[in-house]
């Protein structure tokens, strides 16, 4: 069975028909072709799917599309503006904070959600807010360091 969503996703509205067992994952990477969010493990425990909902890091592949319906969501490709990459992609980039990218995204949306919150964050707040996101290229050193950074830099 079809049902009709409406989704709001880096602040444009998508009005689609699908299956009710459909995941905000499915719906955003074959739907809306915004294919930075991954399938990882397709548990919520890698948080390579992560996005924003409502500004709250969300597991894509744990969110049924119809429960997103009517929320706003962020995902990667919507964090640049006017061609600039969000802080916190540039700070990503400069410190080396990445390698094959997979786990990225998640990432700094992640981070992005905790310095929306809690813009003067501990190192350890950080590392809490990013535990979820498993990265086995870089680990979390530089992650870390490109977080603090731009929470330092707003301070």
């Amino acid at each position: 069975m079809r049902k009709r969503i409406k989704l709001r996703v880096n602040g444009h509205e998508h009005i689609l028909s699908v299956p009710a067992h459909r995941t905000l994952l499915e719906v955003l990477r074959e739907d809306l072709h915004l294919t930075g969010a991954k399938e990882g493990c397709g548990l919520g425990e890698c948080g390579t799917c992560t996005v924003l909902v409502d500004g709250k890091a969300t597991y894509a592949c744990l969110t049924l599309a119809l429960d997103a319906s009517g929320r706003e969501i962020k995902t990667i490709e919507g964090l640049e503006k006017e061609g600039r990459l969000h802080p916190l992609q540039e700070s990503f980039l400069e410190r080396w904070a990445f390698q094959c990218g997979f786990c990225t995204p998640g990432m700094v949306l992640s981070a992005k959600a905790l310095l929306d919150e809690n813009p003067s964050p501990s190192e350890d707040e950080v590392r809490r807010a990013i535990e979820g996101n498993f990265c086995r290229c870089t680990g979390f050193k530089k992650p870390v360091e490109a977080i603090l950074a731009v929470a330092r830099k707003k301070e």
